[in-house]
């Protein structure tokens, strides 16, 4: 027989309050004396009047919208990559590595920045001034939002 292996029969008794003075948890049994805490619920973060600490630090109240998409913006002479009269869409700017796949959900926008050699189909958002190099280079803008 080993003592380590032995099982514990420890138990705790439980407390029993409002048992009589006696008993030490009698009487209030454990709820203090007296006062608004005792007598009814009081709001949580209630403070006995003073300005509450999430009122006095403005800043700290709630960390923003979270649900709101990360934007990708794809310049013009990067759609240089792909092959020619190709349709510029997210499946296809992933497929040409110029997108990374877990930006697929993220709000994609063509902006202005270098010159385009290439005639393209382009299906996404494109700004008034990308959209100028586009149409210049021949490309064509489909069913796209401007902003």
């Amino acid at each position: 027989m080993n003592l380590h292996k032995l099982v514990k029969i420890k138990t705790k008794k439980k407390k029993r309050i409002g048992r009589g003075e006696g008993s030490g948890k009698g009487k209030t049994a454990g709820k203090g004396e007296k006062g608004q805490k005792k007598r009814e619920t009081v709001k949580m973060g209630f403070e006995g009047g003073q300005l509450p600490i999430y009122q006095r630090l403005p800043q700290k109240r709630g960390i923003g919208n979270l649900s709101t998409a990360s934007k990708v913006v794809i310049k013009t002479e990067v759609l240089n990559k792909l092959p020619l009269g190709v349709a510029v869409n997210v499946k296809n700017l992933v497929e040409a590595k110029i997108l990374a796949s877990n930006t697929v959900k993220s709000k994609i926008k063509i902006v202005a920045g270098g010159s385009l050699e290439k005639k393209l189909n382009i299906e996404l958002p494109v700004t008034k001034k990308a959209r100028v190099i586009i149409e210049k280079a021949g490309g064509k803008i489909i069913d796209a939002n401007t902003n």
